[in-house]
């Protein structure tokens, strides 16, 4: 039974994966040839999903900026100040574009020109803030909620995060937290730089699909990107501002939204002949969109990749195309290049499911069935959805790939886990998800009733509806009925997208078939007889991505992403021990120099001098070139006003340069010294 579950744990990564079907890597990092040149307005990421401490509330996060070194100084990266930054959110497909849109615009502010640190004595280089608008009633107009948020610095350091001589806070999750803000309009609010919450192997995917099931390698680990992460009530989000309390059962249609993000730049960019300024005018031009990871980046084509780009979802029918038949498809087709691209050799499409169907690139697929008595009622009829769901002899994968990108999956036949069918896939089964909203274009649809999974429950599961659909076939507690259950997991991607979801072995393994077997529509090698789950099936449910889990863990409260890695990493290198102090320059004499030592260079003892313009506490801890820790001269010790000065014994220490940081409640020295032993 533990075997069959497992297997099936992905099997049904089909029932309702209708998902990414022709997708292949991370969600967009550098997916496009214009955009890569433009990283500050390129979205990586998207996320929603509904909040797991706060269930009345829907989070959604929009990540920007791909593959941020943290140590990327002394200009880390930032949002930009001339982009605007947008969440769209369609939830009627009566109406026409999004209802709801969010508007970010970032502000810099250099608040110390005379040092090249980012951060220096408690003032920043440059400062962020941001300004909220929102518009319900689809752009006509927008509001400000937030007038001036904060944006955290580049965690770029102790000396400069916790240090005296930096900003003094008690670490970068202090900061973090403070740059949390609650709007006019209710919604809770956090932009900044965060870890880059995907994982996936680069490296593989994008070598001819050189998926490695050992030894892969994390090409997004130890990345940062920048965040705009958003919080708001369900009712705030609900067409008719309804309280998810008020929800007829977990699968109401009336609960479900669509979002993407984007960014536009205006037209034109005028660059100063002189101080290297620039000025922007024109209208503003879409430049970066997201909805469902993966699109542009692994369905899109890259002759069609900046169009993508530049249009909005209502647009996306003459994308539609690449998803009936995907051109990742044609690398698990042996008929085709298949046999070419072993990293993929274990996903393979049904040719003859059932004995007659195939969804092979071109074939096709379920059109034979068009017309016939047994599709009246079901989302196959053409009275409902027929026309785009079994438009022609041609696109086999429009059945099973195209409406998770463009409308969604209904409640309705075929689209039920096989529960209860008794073979016949087309037979009504146990509803499993709703997240249909049939606008037609590229979103992350999410239903908003359905419960958020405890991200500590045992049953918590990173391929999402996969594995809810696994529980839904093979567990006790939902295969004995085919009615409607609350199954672990119906909150996850394609419902949605949370942040622990592995959306890249889930899309795999959709693009192999697996979700038109979760339906019924079994693999070739079926009988007919006995378990469906054959060796072929086999294949293609153990087969993943090779990196399954993000690099680091994710927080359990608001903003939920976890904070950037640091500039500095190195384990002994840590701040002062010293409680929050005024920060002022230190005077030697009347010269003018902040500190000295001599002799130097110097073998075994110097003398640091410094002078302390009234009586303070004092520390003073030497480092190596790699910030390695390698003396403790002083620890908060009380010395009078005027010139002091400390000897220093470096007799067992290697030849090389040295610097002992000085700190005391008016200010911070650096001494460059140079033993020469």
């Amino acid at each position: 039974m533990k075997t069959t579950t497992k297997i099936l744990t992905k099997l049904i990564i089909a029932v309702l994966f209708s998902l990414n079907s022709s997708i292949i890597l991370a969600s967009s990092h550098r997916e496009a040839p214009l955009i890569s040149s433009d990283p500050v307005a390129d979205n990586t990421d998207l996320y929603a999903f509904r909040s797991p401490d706060n269930p009345n509330m829907i989070t959604i996060i929009a990540n920007y900026i791909p593959f941020e070194l943290p140590q990327g100084g002394p200009n880390w990266s930032s949002f930009g100040e001339n982009v605007r930054y947008e969440i769209n959110i369609d939830n009627d497909a009566s109406k026409a574009g999004p209802e709801i849109i969010y508007r970010f615009t970032f502000t810099k502010t250099n608040e110390d020109g005379s040092t090249f640190f980012n951060i220096r004595l408690g003032k920043q280089n440059l400062k962020t803030t941001y300004k909220l608008e929102r518009s319900t009633n689809g752009g006509v107009s927008f509001t400000t909620i937030v007038a001036s948020g904060m944006v955290p610095p580049a965690n770029i350091g102790p000396r400069s995060i916790q240090g005296a001589a930096g900003l003094a806070a008690a670490n970068y999750g202090a900061l973090m937290s403070a740059a949390i803000t609650t709007s006019t309009s209710g919604e809770k609010v956090f932009c900044g730089p965060i870890d880059d919450p995907f994982f996936v192997d680069l490296g593989g995917a994008f070598d001819l699909g050189g998926f490695r099931k050992t030894g892969a390698r994390d090409g997004v680990a130890k990345f940062n990107c920048h965040s705009i992460c958003i919080m708001i009530p369900i009712a705030t989000l609900q067409k008719n501002g309804k309280d998810v309390s008020m929800a007829t059962n977990i699968l109401d249609p009336n609960y479900v939204i669509g979002v993407w993000a984007s960014a536009s730049r205006q037209a034109i960019t005028t660059l100063s002949s002189t101080g290297g300024s620039s000025t922007t005018s024109g209208n503003w031009i879409q430049v970066s969109r997201l909805g469902m990871p993966l699109t542009n980046e692994a369905v899109i084509p890259i002759g069609d990749k900046d169009k993508w780009n530049s249009v909005t979802p209502a647009s996306d029918l003459q994308f539609a195309k690449y998803f009936t038949n995907p051109e990742l498809a044609l690398y698990m087709d042996d008929s085709q290049f298949g046999t070419a691209v072993p990293g993929l050799a274990d996903l393979r499409i049904q040719s003859k499911s059932l004995g007659s169907f195939d969804f092979r690139n071109g074939k096709k697929g379920l059109w034979s069935l068009k017309g016939n008595p047994a599709l009246a009622g079901t989302a196959l009829d053409d009275a409902v959805f027929g026309t785009i769901l079994l438009p022609d002899s041609m696109s086999p994968r429009a059945v099973d790939i195209l409406p998770a990108f463009y409308t969604g999956v209904p409640n309705l036949i075929p689209y039920q886990l096989a529960t209860g069918k008794n073979g016949n896939p087309l037979a009504a089964g146990k509803p499993f998800i709703n997240n249909f909203l049939p606008t037609l274009g590229d979103m992350l649809r999410l239903n908003m009733a359905v419960p958020p999974t405890p991200r500590n429950s045992a049953d918590f599961s990173s391929l999402g509806i996969i594995y809810a659909a696994v529980l839904g076939l093979t567990d006790s507690r939902f295969n004995t009925t085919s009615t409607l259950q609350n199954i672990p997991n119906m909150d996850g991607f394609p419902n949605g997208r949370r942040l622990e979801d592995d959306v890249t072995t889930i899309e795999l393994q959709a693009v192999g078939g697996v979700v038109l077997a979760a339906i019924g529509l079994w693999y070739d090698d079926y009988s007919g007889t006995g378990s469906p789950v054959t060796a072929m099936l086999g294949k293609v449910l153990g087969f993943h991505a090779g990196i399954t889990k993000n690099d680091t863990t994710f927080q359990t409260s608001f903003p939920y992403v976890q904070q950037p890695w640091a500039s500095f990493r190195g384990a002994s290198y840590s701040a002062m021990p010293l409680p929050p102090l005024a920060i002022s320059k230190l005077n030697i004499g009347n010269k003018g120099l902040i500190a000295t030592n001599y002799p130097n260079p110097f073998k075994s003892i110097t003398h640091i001098k410094y002078n302390l313009a009234s009586s303070s506490r004092v520390s003073i801890d030497v480092f190596d070139l790699n910030g390695k820790k390698v003396a403790s001269i002083l620890n908060n010790v009380k010395q009078n006003s005027g010139i002091q000065t400390v000897d220093f014994n470096a007799e067992n220490l290697k030849s090389g340069l040295y610097f002992a940081e000085i700190y005391s409640e008016f200010g911070a020295a650096s001494v460059k010294m140079i033993v020469n032993n």
